[in-house]
């Protein structure tokens, strides 16, 4: 990834940190994905602005794109499983099974998600797909 890449990268996720919304973040994400088409945490963040939007059909393909550019990143296979959930597909549990197995192996990660999950319940409260991952993520037995 070249300094413009990652700075651009950085940029985009400052300013969705400090709170901006996915419409406006989508083209930055885009426009990374097209320089960068090997950066799997450009697809990842790609993906999730894509569902934070309610478009589960282009959430689906940046989620695939980020998954098989790095099958360990557990938030790119949370990322497609809600796609999946989201447009009424099915086959998520090998990709839960997966993100289960990451998140018991790496605290790191574990902690990741369990935060972007939250944030994504304060952005999108209603989002249900959501709360069935966290559901079946952190609260396995219930």
């Amino acid at each position: 990834m070249n300094r413009t890449v990652e700075s651009l990268f950085s940029t985009g996720i400052e300013r969705y940190q400090a709170g901006e919304g996915p419409d406006t973040l989508i083209p930055v994400f885009k426009d990374i994905c097209d320089r960068a088409p090997k950066n799997s945490n450009a697809w990842t963040s790609l993906a999730w602005l894509y569902l934070l939007a309610d478009k589960p059909a282009l959430a689906t393909k940046a989620a695939q794109k980020a998954v098989k550019l790095n099958p360990q990143d557990a938030q790119a296979r949370v990322n497609l499983v809600l796609a999946m959930l989201d447009e009424g597909k099915k086959g998520v549990r090998e990709h839960i099974d997966i993100a289960m197995q990451l998140i018991i192996a790496a605290s790191e990660l574990r902690d990741e998600v369990k935060e972007n999950i939250a944030e994504g319940l304060e952005r999108k409260p209603e989002w249900n797909s959501l709360k069935k991952v966290q559901k079946w993520l952190f609260e396995p037995d219930s």
